[in-house]
């Protein structure tokens, strides 16, 4: 299982477009507070639609807690700032994602004492990042390739015809 970790998310739109893809992909997601919106928030809910219902989260306090609570993880950072290109690691199972807040990131000392696991989606220097939601599924897509999208339909159907 993929486990996708957003730390102190800001923006609802995302976390709820990241926990459709959280469902569709059977990824766990992960929300490390604090969260710049309420899990009541309107926007947060019509961004995953009715994909909450198959969505397995967890929350934390903060950074630290997450930490603590998941010690026997194997963790990979995505910042704007890694070395490492996403689609170059192989991901062991169970691997967690660690994506930073939209404003800011991810903090410079976290990736800094993490350098080797710290992953990177190329793109032009002369823009700042992607969206957060669009980063995750990137990511998250390339972790389910290598583990041959383990769980997941592979093929799907004409309503009016049959292949």
């Amino acid at each position: 299982m993929l486990n996708i970790v957003l730390v102190e998310p800001e923006i609802p739109q995302n976390a709820g477009n990241i926990a459709r893809t959280c469902a569709v992909t059977n990824s766990k997601l992960h929300l490390v507070k604090p969260l710049g919106f309420s899990v009541e928030d309107k926007y947060l809910k019509r961004a995953g639609l009715d994909y909450w219902k198959y969505l397995d989260i967890t929350y934390y306090d903060n950074i630290s807690d997450f930490f603590e609570k998941n010690k026997n993880g194997t963790f990979y950072y995505a910042t704007t700032k890694g070395l490492n290109t996403y689609s170059d690691v192989c991901y062991p199972e169970n691997a967690y994602i660690l994506f930073g807040k939209e404003t800011k990131g991810l903090d410079e000392e976290l990736l800094y004492n993490n350098r080797d696991f710290c992953i990177r989606i190329p793109m032009n220097s002369d823009t700042r990042s992607l969206n957060l939601s669009n980063s995750v599924a990137i990511i998250a897509y390339e972790y389910l390739r290598q583990h041959n999208f383990e769980q997941l339909s592979l093929e799907g159907n004409l309503t009016k015809f049959s292949w």
